[in-house]
């Protein structure tokens, strides 16, 4: 590939490239993840921010998938030098990686090409060429929850977490299977560009603009049973009020249960106790005014409903890394003009 492909504009601007690397018996939904999510964002004067190619560990040709088509890729493997996140999705047809945890000698050749410091995420199964090529030893990961047994067993010094829908380590990450792909790719625009940018994706996208990656995989019963009242009234209820104090027994009451009954089938239903829920949507909400008004510190923890600043800081502090004021310092313009990750506000 062309390096001047990738420089930048005369004004120094210059897209984040994304590189989907697309292996023989790819998931065709799962490789168009990244496509959908990171094509859509743009800064003020229309600029895409990313930029997404795929590429495959040969030279330009068909990709074999899942399906009864293959993909036609229009790069070979020399695409990963160029790249600033590289994507690797699930394939069902890893052989060796698989089956042994070992890299065949053009996959290895071709993760050689990726530059040291590259942010690398996987979708579902992809985690295995991860974990095969040695960068997951020491660290957290996950993947589909139905594959987590394998991965541990295979790759020993990985500390797989089969849980939770997506682990954010820094410059590795990885998710679940399917749509968790949409929630990890979501989480890396918002942590370059903030929560609104990443919001209008999720909104064009119609999908929910945010599912916090230590949300449980597996929820016992994501769809109610009919005979079985719902939280979801309310969830709806909290989400109107957030900025005024909301006890568990008034959200209780909404449903006409328990708080003990209440709180099952809240957990049954999202994967998260309503405390860990109330705080979610409060640190969402505090993103969203800093990044989309001139609120005081103090006004934007009043109508996030932490109440001081001290309270929302502390929080912020513990659900991003930094304080408020340096999350409205990094995001207030509504997306920065770099290709370049902000680590400091990984989730």
């Amino acid at each position: 590939m062309d390096p001047a492909e990738h420089s930048p504009a005369p004004d120094g601007f210059r897209p984040h490239r994304v590189v989907v690397l697309a292996l023989d018996g790819l998931l065709p939904f799962e490789a168009g993840i990244p496509h959908r999510i990171f094509g859509g964002p743009r800064d003020g004067r229309g600029r895409r921010l990313y930029e997404v190619v795929t590429c495959s560990v040969r030279p330009p040709g068909p990709v074999e998938t899942d399906a009864d088509f293959a993909l036609h890729v229009a790069h070979g493997p020399e695409a990963l030098a160029t790249a600033d996140t590289v994507v690797v999705p699930a394939s069902y047809e890893l052989g060796p990686v698989y089956e042994r945890g070992e890299l065949t000698g053009e996959l290895a050749a071709a993760l050689a090409l990726i530059r040291p410091g590259t942010r690398i995420a996987s979708i579902c199964t992809g985690v295995y060429v991860l974990a095969a090529a040695g960068y997951l030893d020491g660290r957290p990961a996950t993947t589909h929850w139905a594959d987590a047994e394998r991965l541990q067993r295979l790759f020993p010094r990985v500390r797989v977490d089969p849980e939770v829908l997506f682990i954010d380590d820094g410059d590795i990450l990885t998710s679940a299977g399917v749509a968790a792909g949409i929630d990890l790719c979501l989480h890396m625009v918002r942590r370059d560009h903030g929560a609104v940018v990443a919001n209008e994706v999720a909104r064009r996208t119609v999908v929910p603009p945010h599912r916090d990656g230590g949300q449980a995989q597996y929820i016992r019963r994501p769809v109610p049973d009919p005979q079985q009242a719902s939280t979801s009234g309310a969830r709806a209820w909290a989400l109107a009020r957030l900025h005024e104090p909301i006890r568990l027994r008034d959200m209780a009451a909404r449903e006409a249960m328990s708080v003990r009954t209440f709180t099952r089938r809240f957990r049954e239903e999202t994967g998260v106790s309503p405390g860990q829920w109330l705080t979610r949507q409060r640190v969402e909400r505090a993103r969203h005014l800093l990044e989309s008004t001139d609120l005081s510190v103090d006004r934007v923890a009043d109508e996030s409903g932490f109440g001081t600043a001290q309270s929302m800081r502390q929080h912020l502090q513990a659900a991003l890394g930094v304080t408020p004021t340096a999350y409205r310092r990094t995001f207030r313009a509504g997306g920065r003009p770099g290709g370049t990750a902000v680590s400091a506000a990984a989730g």
